[in-house]
This record gives structure tokens, sequence and C-alpha cells, in this order.
């Protein structure tokens, strides 16, 4: 089950059907199945707290994920920054809408193995959410 939640924001327009649908069939490319997903959407305080209280920085992020996967199952918590999705849309030259599905799918490729910490692995999860949206049908 896929469940989004928010802290402190409005929930953004959703069509929770189909990225329901677009989430399962990314990760069903990876060999994994989704278990239980809670996206958490809220502002750039509370994703401060978070990543000072559970990983110890102190810096401001668009997404932070916990992993609680189980084999090939996915499960975790998804804490998105939708502060910050607004300014990276704009920083980038994209949609909200487009920036918003990206950071969702970012959470996914995570809970797939995907990691970020080098340039050449953020090159790769750039190439793969780019990919995954492409998936993406309105």
């Amino acid at each position: 089950m896929i469940s989004y939640n928010t802290d402190n924001v409005k929930m953004p327009a959703l069509k929770r059907r189909a990225t329901n649908a677009w989430i399962r069939t990314v990760a069903a490319r990876y060999g994994k199945k989704v278990g239980e997903v809670a996206y958490i959407f809220c502002d750039d305080a509370k994703i401060l707290e978070v990543n000072r209280q559970y990983l110890q920085h102190d810096y401001y992020t668009d997404i932070i994920t916990f992993d609680y996967c189980e084999g090939d199952t996915l499960h975790g918590d998804i804490f998105v920054s939708l502060d910050t999705v607004c300014s990276n849309a704009a920083e980038f030259g994209t949609t909200f809408d487009n920036e918003l599905h990206r950071i969702l799918i970012h959470g996914i490729l995570h809970l797939c193995g995907q990691a970020d910490k080098t340039p050449e692995a953020r090159a790769e999860m750039t190439r793969k959410e780019n990919d995954a949206l492409t998936l993406l049908h309105d």
C-alpha cells in the first residue's frame, strides 16, 4: 500500500491511482514489489528537523528516504519537502508537478537500491529518474 500524508503543508494535487500504478511499474522493472510505502509531504522546517534528528545532517534537502525493505518488497517512509520541490522546479526550469514526480520516484529508486552519494551514482540516479518519468502517463 502506498499512502500519502502531510505535516504542516497542503496535500499536493496527485492523481493517486495513476501515480501508484506508475510507482509499481517502476519498482517491477527492478524486480521489486511495493509493500508499505508512506510519503510524508512536509515543509523545509520539518525536513531539516528529520535530517538533524535521524541523520545528524544540518542542512535542507528535498527528500529523505527511510528504508525498511524486506527481500524484494519495498517498505519505507519517504519525507518530501514541498518547499524544496517548489524551489528546485524554479531552479531547474521545470514544473512543480514534474519535479514532484521526479522526487517521488527518486525515493522509490533508493528503496530499489540506487545510491546517489558519488557523482557517478548521482548521474545514474538522474538517468533512472528520467527513464521512469517517460513511463508516467497523465
